[in-house]
């Protein structure tokens, strides 16, 4: 009986989520950074002149660069409990999930420290990213041919 009501005060207190309003800005703010890495990708084009698919590996590596830098600064943290998954979600996320991990573990060393622990949140999205892609190219080849 005590684990009921112990379930039904903690429901009472814990606050509710507005998901529809989640989802928009979340959107909204995902929608942002692809504008914002489509402009990256124009003028790395314009101004460095170079082909567009040379360009988005610059941009990419940008948008790792400004993760990783305002993870450091501790900025990032209070701008995804504004935006949402949309900044967890893009290139960023993953860029502050490798960088979180260093940050904590640096204290340990270059060896026991950043190197054994920086890919533990990473690791399974690189693994799950690694085998998804390798189902969905046997997919591809079986269907399409």
């Amino acid at each position: 009986m005590e684990k009921i009501k112990y379930q039904k005060l903690v429901d009472k207190h814990t606050p509710k989520e507005n998901i529809l309003l989640n989802a928009l800005i979340g959107f909204i703010v995902g929608g942002f950074l692809g504008v914002v890495g489509e402009v990256l990708v124009e003028l790395y084009s314009y101004y460095l002149h170079i082909p567009s698919k040379d360009a988005s590996v610059f941009m990419i590596v940008t948008l790792i660069f400004i993760g990783c830098f305002l993870t450091a600064l501790g900025f990032f943290d209070n701008l995804v409990k504004f935006a949402k998954c949309g900044l967890i979600v893009p290139i960023t996320g993953f860029a502050h999930a490798m960088m979180s991990a260093a940050l904590e573990y640096r204290k340990e060393g270059f060896v026991t420290g950043l190197g054994a622990n920086m890919f533990k949140l990473a690791g399974s999205v690189i693994l799950f990213g690694v085998v998804s892609a390798y189902v969905f190219g046997l997919l591809r080849i079986i269907l399409i041919g």
